[in-house]
C-alpha cells in the first residue's frame, strides 16, 4: 500500500506563498537597512561612485570626438557632439545597472 498524496496546491495558494516569501524578504531589507545606516564618507563614496560611472563616458566621448573632428579638414564638431550624446547614453545606462544591481 502507498501513502495518500496529499492534496495538490491551488493556483492561488502557490501565489500566496510566493507573496509572503517576498514580503518577507523586502522587510528583512527594510530592517537591514535601518540596522545598518550609512555614514556621511559612505554617501560620498556612494555618489562619487555614480558621479564617475556617468562623467568618464561623456568626457571620453568628447576628446575622442575633439580628436576625429581634428583629423577632418575644416571647422566641424559633428563626431565631438556625437561622441557626447552617445557617452550621455552610455553614462546613463551604467548608473542605471549601477543602481539596478544595488542591494
Amino acid at each position: 500500500m502507498s501513502a495518500p498524496k496529499p492534496p495538490a496546491e491551488s493556483p492561488a495558494e502557490t501565489r500566496r506563498k510566493a507573496l509572503d516569501n517576498a514580503v518577507d524578504k523586502d522587510v528583512a531589507r527594510i530592517e537591514k537597512g535601518e540596522r545598518e545606516r550609512r555614514s556621511m564618507m559612505g554617501y560620498t563614496v556612494f555618489m562619487g561612485t555614480i558621479a564617475g560611472l556617468f562623467v568618464l563616458p561623456v568626457v571620453g566621448g568628447a576628446y575622442l570626438g575633439r580628436w576625429l573632428d581634428s583629423m577632418a579638414a575644416g571647422y566641424s564638431v559633428r563626431w565631438t557632439v556625437s561622441l557626447i550624446l552617445l557617452g550621455v547614453v552610455v553614462g546613463a545606462v551604467n548608473v542605471y545597472r549601477y543602481l539596478e544591481d544595488r542591494p
